[in-house]
């Protein structure tokens, strides 16, 4: 029988491929393909259609419904100008910390869900992997993922996607929706301003879009589950702007990113369509003054809400292995929300502290990987 690595050697090799989102993963893809071919497990692939990327997705035990699915990704961000003090893509052991990137966001988790797979394929138990692409950008490897896994594999039951959550059970999470705007206006001298459209002049009326809804769900009474989340509201963004070709004369570009921050029970659809309105309007005022002006929009990224379920499969079997009864709600999103509107049941627990993703010297504790550890050797267990 091929050996069965360790965690911690699954996590160092994981680590060791550089799958910023940037870049392609299929060299990881087909690392953890072939470790779970030798151990005589089938994994599926789903290929991005355009660019060398895949999700893997696998299922061990009875071909039977309702199998425990563990979900991660396998991309991270990059290192470019962090400040680290160790090899970024090799795992090093110091002071009771793992460090590397992804080993807290979440390659180690990914590391002890392939451990998980293989240990209940021994033991003829049902469980699925599901490992997704560009979650880093908009969790957009996910929901194709999900629909390749419709057929393929028997239809899991209760989700854990395994995003650092200190091994608590996150029962709900914002959505998010981001637009790529751009805004093309006409350019003449800026003496003849009436005469042109100002790109930047009108995409400032659409970035005062995110203010003016950000005004009102702050001054709004907040409902009994977004007063659960920190801030207890939407919240709309536009961090960068790039536009303009010189001080004297009205911007032909103007190009932006809006996004939002959903809380679940706000419509996502509704906040979409009020957004479209805004820049449609805007866009009728600048092409009053010319008509080869226009706005394009790009969805950039689309997750839906997870939205706490009542007495939910997932969330049950979490707080069941760690005893943990509090109640955790995010203000990021996951892909635990498509799983959700997919039709699975899911719930968000993980090792590691989310303020160590991203960081320069990114770790995760001894502590919380064998607490990972721990509970996977539990669920291993518990699954009939």
């Amino acid at each position: 029988m091929t050996r069965k690595m360790t965690p911690l050697e699954l996590m160092t090799k994981l680590v060791s491929f550089p799958t910023v989102s940037r870049d392609t993963n299929l060299p990881l893809v087909d690392w953890i393909e072939n470790y779970l071919n030798d151990h005589g497990i089938t994994a599926h692939r789903y290929r991005h259609p355009d660019q060398p990327k895949a999700a893997l997705f696998a299922h061990v035990g009875p071909e039977v419904e309702g199998a425990v699915v563990l979900s991660g990704h396998t991309d991270v961000v990059p290192v470019d100008g962090q400040p680290w003090d160790t090899d970024p893509f090799t795992v090093t052991e110091k002071e009771g910390r793992y460090f590397g990137r992804g080993t807290c966001d979440m390659k180690g988790f990914d590391a002890l869900a392939i451990w998980a797979l293989v240990e209940a394929h021994y033991a003829a138990k049902p469980m699925q992997l599901a490992l997704s692409f560009d979650e880093e950008i908009g969790c957009l490897g996910a929901p194709p993922m999900i629909a390749a896994m419709q057929g393929l594999v028997p239809k899991g039951g209760p989700v854990i996607v395994g995003e650092p959550s200190m091994m608590k059970a996150v029962t709900g999470h914002k959505g998010g929706q981001g637009f790529d705007t751009h805004v093309v206006g006409f350019e003449v001298h800026s003496s003849l301003l009436p005469q042109g459209v100002s790109a930047i002049l009108e995409g400032a009326k659409i970035i005062d879009f995110a203010n003016q809804r950000n005004a009102e769900n702050m001054a709004a009474q907040p409902s009994a589950l977004a007063a659960m989340f920190d801030p207890p509201f939407t919240t709309w963004h536009v961090g960068q702007v790039v536009g303009g070709t010189a001080q004297n004369i009205t911007a032909k570009d103007c190009r932006f990113a809006m996004d939002f921050r959903a809380v679940p029970g706000d419509d996502i659809v509704a906040l979409k369509e009020a957004y479209l309105a805004h820049v449609a309007d805007v866009e009728r005022g600048m092409q009053a003054v010319h008509p080869d002006t226009r706005v394009d929009i790009d969805i950039r990224f689309e997750v839906p809400p997870l939205t706490p379920e009542e007495d939910g499969a997932a969330e049950r079997i979490v707080r069941a292995i760690t005893g943990d009864n509090g109640t955790h709600v995010v203000s990021y999103g996951t892909e635990a929300g498509q799983f959700q509107a997919a039709g699975y049941s899911a719930v968000v627990c993980g090792p590691g502290d989310i303020g160590q993703a991203h960081q320069p010297n990114e770790f995760i504790t001894v502590a919380q990987f064998e607490a990972g550890h721990a509970f996977m050797r539990d669920l291993v267990a518990r699954v009939a």
